[in-house]
């Protein structure tokens, strides 16, 4: 029988201080996230100096919490695992240098996690995936298409060449007057909305591969809008929402096909128990979810979202890497350093979203 080893996690990479406490046998004890939403809601995104100054003033009580939550003290703790990139980097030197302390002051392993590795291991936490699977980690930062081969072993197999879905859909909620986040408050005027008034287009969708786009389809909101401007004086309520719907619909349709293209590279390796999993915040969208949950019956491959807690950012998610790592004897990092950038899969050409996690605004 395997021995219950329990893990504290902290993340700070962008906006979200958080701390958590995690148990390999896949419980989490405690998942504690605080936002900073009201510190940049005047900012239209994240300013990078505010958050790190939020990090360093709440990582100690959301850590303290975490641990109170579990009913636990550092001492029954077997390791300290935080996030070392990517990230803003003011904000992950704020939770690695928290980490160090507490490990130095305990005396206990540190492990330093990958961000990008705690959103594309999730699936194991929450569904106990077997490797290899395909992952879609889509977020504000990020978008490309994984396949997990192990804890610290991916291939990439495509991404976006500019901007990610989550910064599209901020940037475009931002150009049509609604509150940030942008991503809850867009999905939400869409519902209302007639996705077909407008005609926006689906960039590089009929391009082989598995690479993607989405800063021209921002940019056709921008002059749909303006038109309408021009032609009216203004946006009207319907306008806007059909406009929501249109973008929506648009990401949701590319994000399908293109993962047609990428089930179509992974399902080469002749998996035992084939999968598609998405992750991050963006996988919150009950749309995009939708879509591709029916690509993959289409493809009679098994999909897996993770609950919506877990699918923004948090430290249950970096907690569990943590473990994954400890359980091969991942040396981790040493000595642990901040990353602004970090890509998961260093083999393959760099590009926009696999290795950076940037500032909304």
């Amino acid at each position: 029988m395997t021995a219950i080893r329990t893990i504290l996690g902290i993340e700070s990479s962008c906006d979200d201080t958080a701390a958590a406490v995690v148990q390999n046998d896949r419980t989490i004890l405690s998942s504690v996230v605080a936002g900073q939403a009201d510190l940049h809601a005047a900012f239209g995104g994240v300013v990078p100096e505010i958050a790190a100054r939020a990090h360093a003033e709440k990582l100690d009580i959301a850590v303290e919490k975490a641990l109170a939550d579990a009913g636990k003290s550092l001492a029954d703790m077997d390791a300290i695992a935080v996030t070392a990139g990517p990230g803003l980097i003011g904000g992950v030197i704020s939770g690695v240098m928290m980490a160090r302390g507490l490990a130095a002051g305990s005396g206990k392993p540190l492990i330093g996690v990958n961000h990008l590795a705690g959103h594309a291991l999730t699936p194991r936490l929450t569904d106990d995936l077997t490797f290899p699977y395909l992952m879609l980690l889509v977020s504000g930062g990020h978008c490309q298409f994984l396949t997990v081969h192990g804890p610290d072993s991916f291939t990439r197999l495509g991404g976006t060449i500019d901007d990610a879905p989550g910064e599209a859909f901020d940037k475009v909620a931002r150009l049509l007057g609604l509150p940030q986040p942008g991503g809850p408050a867009l999905e939400q005027e869409a519902r209302k909305g007639n996705a077909k008034h407008f005609t926006l287009p689906r960039p590089l969708l009929n391009r082989p591969g598995c690479d993607m786009s989405f800063s021209g389809l921002k940019t056709a909101v921008l002059r749909e809008r303006d038109k309408l401007v021009d032609a009216q004086g203004g946006i009207t309520q319907q306008n806007r929402s059909d406009l929501c719907a249109g973008f929506q619909t648009a990401v949701s349709d590319v994000l399908a096909q293109k993962s047609r293209c990428a089930l179509a590279e992974y399902l080469k390796l002749n998996p035992e128990n084939p999968a598609l999993a998405v992750a991050g915040g963006v996988a919150a969208n009950i749309q995009i979810r939708d879509a591709l949950q029916s690509v993959s019956l289409q493809a009679r491959v098994a999909f897996t979202a993770p609950p919506l807690a877990l699918c923004t950012d948090n430290a249950a998610m970096i907690a569990w890497a943590g473990l994954e790592l400890d359980a091969i004897n991942h040396p981790g990092l040493i000595p642990l350093i901040a990353r602004p950038r970090w890509p998961l899969d260093a083999t393959s050409p760099a590009m926009l979203g696999s290795g950076k996690k940037g500032a909304k605004a």
